[in-house]
């Protein structure tokens, strides 16, 4: 079964048929990752409530969590104003970044100097 055509129909995806997913923390607001999705992912996410997306490197798609028991169980899905960025929100199980951290922004923390 396809995603639903009025959800498609809204979509801006990439050249490559991607829509880019913020992925945060419902609770806490805690943004987690960014990851990309297609309309299967999208589908595969609205119908299972576990967030599914698509791997560039790998081409191929993968349910977070299902390696690496770090699960995200999808609390809502909401599109942009523009239609070309997909918010989840999410609960997570254990560390959200392939590197173990919690969330993939705590190791690379940018300076800013204010004006």
């Amino acid at each position: 079964m396809p995603l639903d055509p009025a959800i498609a129909a809204r979509l801006k995806r990439t050249a490559d048929g991607l829509v880019p997913a913020v992925v945060q923390q419902y609770d806490t607001g805690e943004v987690l990752m960014l990851a990309w999705m297609n309309d299967e992912a999208l589908h595969r996410t609205l119908t299972t409530g576990r967030a599914t997306y698509w791997s560039r490197s790998r081409a191929s798609y993968w349910v977070k969590g299902d390696t690496s028991g770090h699960v995200q169980h999808v609390k809502s899905a909401a599109l942009d104003c523009d239609g070309d960025t997909i918010l989840l929100k999410v609960d997570q199980v254990g560390a959200a970044c392939h590197t173990g951290d919690r969330t993939c922004f705590d190791a690379a923390e940018l300076a800013v100097v204010p004006e």
